[in-house]
């Protein structure tokens, strides 16, 4: 049996954004720039590819919904990290939106990283290999709902 693979988790922002661009792409004519027919094929392939894209994640994704905030690493987390050489990373776990205006960096839970996290509890080690081919250890430090993390850093109190 296959394993169901999460859901696309993304904030409202995010999701509006994406639902910005989605319109924005059904609107737009298809490429005919004077390129030649070969690029305008190419060019529609991508636009298409996108459409596709943006379509199975605005209908799929879970929207601002917060997980469980029972310290389990999962799409919708702010997770806090510590590497072996000492260094810590915070970070959401979560669809990646290029125009996102947050402050938190966002792993995809497909990520090499994501991936090794998924499912991780306070104080588990994980390993997960990197382009280069070598492994990078990380201990899951914290794990937070994105709701509770941006309540705490708008200057409220946590719960």
């Amino acid at each position: 049996m296959t394993a169901t693979p999460p859901r696309p988790w993304l904030t409202p922002g995010a999701h509006a954004r994406l639902a910005a661009e989605l319109a924005d792409l059904r609107r737009a004519p298809g490429p005919g720039d004077g390129s030649g027919e070969q690029d305008r094929f190419v060019l529609d392939q991508h636009r298409q590819a996108r459409l596709r894209e943006l379509q199975y994640l605005l209908r799929n994704a879970v929207v601002g919904e917060d997980p469980p905030d029972d310290g389990v690493a999962e799409p919708g987390m702010v997770l806090t990290v510590r590497y072996d050489d000492g260094g810590t990373e915070t970070f959401l776990l979560g669809t990646r939106d290029e125009n996102g205006q947050d402050d938190l960096d966002v792993y995809s839970p497909e990520s090499p990283l994501g991936r090794a996290l998924h499912g991780a509890e306070p104080g588990e080690q994980r390993e997960y290999e990197v382009p280069n081919g070598s492994i990078v250890r990380v201990t899951l430090v914290d794990a937070r709902p994105y709701g509770h993390h941006r309540t705490v850093h708008n200057g409220q109190s946590g719960h």
